[in-house]
């Protein structure tokens, strides 16, 4: 009883001392280190790149300029790797680190820079909002118990090994697994004033729903998908999208007004 008693009172200083909040305010559970997220990352990019081929040439200066005018809005510094993959599903990923991948068939969806950039810019605000560290520290928690959380200290080890094992590695491409609801919204209206603040159109993210939703081959109800409905996102961004107008009207007075030029 007093060893449990120890376990629990331990578990509760780890997850009191891990507790963060959100860009939005929302208070989150975050068990690791920004140095172990990016190590994920780099993991998980390197796996997609031996999955799939890359793609260069005009198609890939043109997901280059776009990602590059949001990134140089943030204020973390560095350089982001970005890659176009040869897959035909409409995607985009964004990882700690600094790694932005977009699949081809996405630019089938994302008909001009502005669209790409809502994609890019909500997936960016993935790793702003510290999602992939939320939601690998909400399974270490609730999955594998104190052995897990003790081993957030480190991924070395048989500790470190079942971590990687929650994040799927080879399976998912490590912390590539879906968002729940709640962060997919709160990357929507981050990602929103992102795209704005780099002088992108944030009107065209309405018309980039508009397009998933027709290009989709139908969606689960919502209340059994992670993510919300095309409708629900709708919503959600017209209702931010005044603010976002402002700024993006800010952006362009200031001289923000990115020119990527999307391959014929």
């Amino acid at each position: 009883m007093k060893w449990m008693k120890r376990s629990a009172i331990g578990a509760l200083m780890i997850t009191l001392a891990a507790c963060s909040q959100s860009p939005t305010g929302r208070s989150q559970l975050t068990l690791f280190s920004q140095e172990q997220l990016s190590e994920m990352g780099e993991q998980s990019f390197a796996q997609y790149e031996q999955q799939l081929p890359v793609v260069g040439g005009q198609v890939n200066s043109y997901v280059q300029c776009v990602a590059s005018a949001i990134t140089s809005q943030l204020n973390s510094g560095g350089a982001w790797e970005v890659k176009v993959f040869q897959d035909e599903s409409a995607n985009a990923f964004a990882l700690p680190g600094g790694y932005i991948g977009v699949n081809t068939g996405l630019l089938d969806v994302a008909t001009n820079q502005d669209q790409l950039a809502a994609v890019i810019g909500h997936e960016i605000a993935h790793v702003m909002a510290d999602h992939a560290n939320e939601r690998v520290s909400q399974q270490a928690a609730t999955q594998t118990g104190l052995s897990v959380l003790q081993a957030a200290a480190g991924l070395e080890g048989a500790g470190g090994q079942q971590l990687m094992g929650l994040l799927g590695a080879g399976a998912q491409y490590g912390i590539l697994m879906p968002f729940s609801r709640k962060q997919e919204s709160e990357a929507d209206v981050v990602g929103l004033n992102l795209m704005a603040r780099a002088g992108f159109d944030p009107r065209e993210s309405v018309d980039l729903w508009q397009n998933m939703s027709a290009n989709s081959q139908g969606q689960p109800p919502v209340w059994m998908s992670t993510h919300p409905s095309h409708g629900q996102r709708i919503g959600g961004l017209q209702e931010q999208m005044d603010d976002a107008l402002a700024l993006y009207q800010q952006a362009q007075a200031s001289g923000q007004t990115p020119n990527c030029r999307r391959p014929g």
